[in-house]
């Protein structure tokens, strides 16, 4: 299975999910992330992670321009507000709606950040959990109630 999370930045909610998906999944899944206007991984989300026991510092903000649908089975967007990039072609898509965690607004604690990363981070894992399924569906692992 190959996963594509996009969304503007490819800084906080696309690394994140690449993150949590790289452990979740393992070997079952390949897992990129990519973005439209790509700048670079904020370290806020760098510090969320890390809090959960999942290094993602080194990871980088990429651009989609040279990516085919063809090299993915599932694409994720993760934009909310903003206008979210679109990869062309035939393949399953998936719109997880989550407000950016990144903010410009000085107003906001390092604490609030903090928060803000948390919160997207565990929405992001929660939705995850419902794609694992799908995951060894596609996998051919059976799935037993226990």
């Amino acid at each position: 299975m190959r996963i594509l999370f996009l969304c503007v930045a490819n800084s906080a909610r696309s690394q994140i999910a690449e993150g949590l998906a790289r452990k979740r999944f393992g070997s079952r899944a390949k897992v990129t992330s990519a973005g439209s206007k790509p700048s670079q991984i904020n370290p806020y989300a760098v510090k969320a992670m890390a809090e959960i026991g999942i290094d993602i510092s080194d990871q980088t903000s990429k651009s989609f321009d040279n990516m085919q649908a063809a090299d993915f089975d599932i694409v994720i967007t993760l934009c909310a507000e903003e206008f979210c990039p679109w990869l062309p072609g035939d393949i399953q898509r998936l719109h997880w709606p989550i407000d950016d965690p990144a903010s410009d607004d000085l107003k906001l604690t390092p604490q609030e950040m903090r928060g803000r990363f948390r919160e997207a981070r565990d929405e992001i894992d929660t939705r995850l959990v419902a794609l694992e399924g799908i995951i060894d569906v596609h996998c051919g692992i059976k799935i037993t109630e226990g």
